[in-house]
């Protein structure tokens, strides 16, 4: 890591973060960007970064633990103009896209529980969905291929560094589904099924989370063999569902509860 004098961005730099918002440009580009010193610095130590602008003083205290690329210093003022944020961060990074990551073995679904997404739209709920499963240890996320890309900007903010930790495999999920052991409990939430906090579940297998407004399709609720609710407390008036990422935490909280003995 070098610690050059303080530079001036050009407009193809201001251009060039910009353009990232939108995933073609991203994949023309082959560059995601990050914003902030947790979510720099986590995915620095998976992913290799391209271009790094901070201040004198995030350079001085963190810059060491950049490695591969030449910090360049920057004033707060030109880092307010690349920001997406609402307050302007100290540090703001360009990382190279990965190669997209191979589906697991098949027998990986039998050993362990993996989240399946069908159509999920909004980033901030993908974002929030990546951080709950890394806290959850949920390392990989099987995604339908019209689910929000995860390099979206607005989703790497809202993982607080998890994308560094969780992978997200996009593919044709009914596809994939039919190539499973029939004995792998597939379990999708629906306003019919049975209630997930009495239920009997499993300590492995698929949970299956659907679209924002539409939920799951029919074509991917057709592989569910366990349907689940999370009922509304009794009594009260209630919203017409929960928001996905909300209702995911809750769902994979129920499956964890049974590795501590409850």
């Amino acid at each position: 890591m070098k610690n050059e004098s303080a530079v001036q961005l050009t407009n193809r730099v201001r251009k060039e973060f910009a353009s990232l918002d939108e995933a073609k440009w991203r994949r023309r580009t082959g560059l995601f960007p990050a914003e902030g010193t947790k979510c720099v610095l986590e995915l620095a130590a998976v992913f290799r970064p391209r271009s790094v602008y901070a201040t004198e003083e995030w350079i001085a205290e963190h810059g060491a633990a950049i490695e591969g690329v030449e910090v360049c210093r920057v004033q707060a003022r030109d880092l307010r103009e690349l920001t997406r944020l609402s307050s302007t961060p100290p540090v703001i990074a360009a990382f190279e896209l990965p190669e997209a990551p191979q589906l697991p073995d098949r027998s990986y679904f039998s050993e362990n529980l993996t989240l399946m997404l069908d159509r999920v739209q909004d980033p901030g709920n993908l974002g929030t969905i990546l951080r709950t499963c890394d806290w959850m240890g949920v390392r990989n996320i099987i995604a339908s291929e019209d689910t929000v890309d995860c390099f979206n900007p607005k989703v790497v903010q809202a993982t607080m560094g998890g994308l560094a930790r969780t992978k997200v495999v996009y593919t044709n999920l009914p596809a994939l589904l039919d190539t499973l052991d029939k004995s792998v409990a597939v379990c999708g939430t629906f306003l019919d099924g049975e209630n997930i906090y009495t239920a009997a579940l499993p300590d492995s297998g698929v949970l299956i989370m659907g679209n924002e407004g539409k939920g799951i399709s029919d074509e991917v609720a057709n592989a569910v063999n366990r349907r689940l609710l999370i009922p509304s407390y009794p009594g009260t008036d209630k919203v017409e569902s929960l928001n996905v990422a909300v209702a995911t935490a809750i769902a994979l909280s129920q499956f964890r509860m049974r590795l501590f003995g409850q």
